[in-house]
């Protein structure tokens, strides 16, 4: 049986795992870091690089590089290059195919199955998204995680003794989560989830490039932002920086040639101390606290009851991260995991379980948002409420609220207001063909289902006639069989354009190669060369 493998599909990096003896493996990529940037860029002419090559060239080629673009997953957003247009599955997809071509070099076999992940917070149609991403990619997604529960399963697969609840922390450079759960006896069941789709890493990183760009244009009156170029360079320094000041008390930020004004070149050369930085980030480390409180509330866990809190996410290296978690859940944040491999090792156990490789694990995930229809008055009424467990089926009665009504329209809606305006749609559709009756009297039975990656399928059924009207939702950017197919071709294409401009540039190495071995031999041997040789070199270059 093939392998499945297990992915964290990340925001700005991503990390593929697999099980080998019943043990995850985390794979390293081509160029040999066990994580890869999720950057993609097109160079001027044509060439497609993707990961840590795509990022190194970010600097010089800022318009045509494409970072962060989980962020949009779910949208209708799309991304244009050379006057084609790209989604943000196509750009998933990319990295995916990236990762799955790694972990075939690794594991010397074909991989086309994988379980990956995606935040505890995302909706159907974010995940919907990331599904369709998997395919273009030539991988059948076998299940959708949340990130959160996969690292949980990293952290727990080996606490077998006695049952011990969990909260983990997960900052990614996105997205922001927080789930309570509770590990006992091979059960990983989450009691509870919160977040924040649009809270991660990069808007640390944003937060110190503003102060860089406010600070340089309070002295030289000059906008860095308004400079692609410089705008790149800042990104970096500002990234880097975050990460220094996790270990050193204050970091040095050295740009020079940064931009050029009337005088002459300009350079940036500054300080920055982790005590500016906190206060700068402040407002952003507040923003997780409340969704670690509602997440408690809603497990109906307190400090007490809480055994291990666990950081996920490379900014959870962040001191004042650490310390707002350890005084929310009066717990010092447990580090026997790394925070940027644990999704994706969480992920490979998950995918051992569908293999069959690992038996004693049984993982239980909830639903983050509740889900309602609306009813008479634009009120909400909700059939599954938020935090149930998944896979999941509730089915209430309703009737008609006209006399003769033949027709019920069902608007499906996922968030907590009372009100049906106030959430979030995420579907119509009728059921027609109601006998005419008074109201009150036809039996309409509607009916969620929620499957264990978090796709909901809503079915309404007239109990007089028999009729039945169903809708799986999906989003606007969910893309049908033909679209996915033509999108799997052009990936395929692009992979074949890929390798052969790799043989194109290893066949001029080569030949390189031999024109300066031959040049060598020409002159070490000197006049025992003839004429006729030497032109015969000269016209080969």
């Amino acid at each position: 049986m093939s392998k499945i493998i297990g992915i964290d599909l990340g925001t700005t990096n991503s990390c593929v795992a697999v099980l080998e003896g019943g043990e995850p493996v985390v794979i390293a990529n081509a160029e040999g870091a066990r994580t890869t940037p999720s950057v993609v860029a097109f160079t001027k002419n044509g060439e497609r690089l993707v990961g840590e090559t795509a990022k190194r060239q970010a600097i010089t080629n800022p318009d045509r590089t494409i970072a962060s673009i989980k962020r949009h997953m779910g949208e209708n957003y799309t991304v244009e290059i050379d006057g084609k247009s790209y989604t943000p599955q196509d750009i998933s997809a990319m990295i995916l195919g990236k990762l799955k071509a790694d972990a075939e070099a690794y594991l010397g076999e074909k991989v086309s199955e994988a379980v990956i992940t995606v935040p505890a917070y995302f909706s159907d149609a974010q995940k919907q998204a990331t599904k369709d991403a998997g395919k273009i990619a030539g991988l059948d997604v076998k299940r959708i995680i949340n990130e959160p529960t996969a690292a949980s399963l990293a952290y727990g697969l080996d606490k077998a003794d006695g049952s011990q609840k969990i909260l983990v922390y997960d900052l990614g450079g996105g997205t922001f989560d927080v789930s309570v759960l509770e590990l006992g006896d091979g059960v990983f069941e989450v009691l509870a989830t919160n977040g924040d789709t649009h809270l991660g890493g990069d808007d640390f990183d944003n937060a110190v490039l503003n102060f860089l760009a406010d600070s340089f244009m309070a002295e030289h009156g000059i906008d860095l932002r308004k400079d692609n170029m410089a705008l790149q360079r800042l990104k970096e320094a500002a990234e880097k920086a975050k990460k220094e000041l996790s270990s050193a008390q204050t970091t040095k930020i050295n740009l020079p040639f940064i931009t050029v004004s009337e005088a002459g070149p300009l350079h940036m050369d500054m300080d920055l101390t982790r005590a500016r930085f906190d206060q700068l980030t402040s407002d952003l480390v507040d923003r997780s606290i409340e969704p670690m409180k509602k997440a408690m509330a809603d497990a109906g866990v307190t400090n007490a009851d809480i055994s291990k809190v666990i950081l996920v996410g490379g900014s959870t290296r962040i001191p004042a991260v650490q310390a707002a978690v350890q005084k929310v859940t009066g717990k010092e944040p447990f580090k026997g995991i790394n925070p940027d491999e644990c999704v994706a090792v969480g992920a490979s156990i998950q995918a051992g379980v569908l293999t069959g490789e690992v038996n004693d694990v049984l993982l239980l995930d909830v639903t983050p948002l509740s889900l309602s229809i609306e009813t008479l008055g634009g009120v909400a009424t909700k059939l599954i409420e938020r935090n149930t467990t998944i896979p999941t089926k509730k089915s209430q009665i309703f009737s008609t609220a006209a006399d003769n009504q033949t027709a019920v329209d069902v608007h499906v809606m996922q968030g907590e207001r009372e009100m049906a305006a106030d959430n979030i749609t995420l579907g119509r559709f009728q059921l027609t063909g109601i006998a005419p009756a008074p109201r009150g009297i036809p039996q309409i039975e509607v009916t969620f289902d929620i499957d264990a990656n978090g796709i909901v399928n809503v079915s309404a059924k007239d109990l007089g006639t028999g009729k039945e009207q169903q809708i799986t939702i999906t989003s606007s950017t969910k893309l049908s069989e033909d679209e996915i197919n033509a999108k799997i071709k052009e990936a395929e294409q692009y992979a074949e354009e890929d390798k052969k401009k790799k043989e194109e540039v290893e066949v001029k190495n080569q030949a390189e190669g031999m024109l300066f071995e031959t040049e060598k031999q020409m002159n070490e041997l000197g006049d025992k060369v003839t004429a006729d040789e030497k032109s015969k070199v000269d016209a080969a270059r």
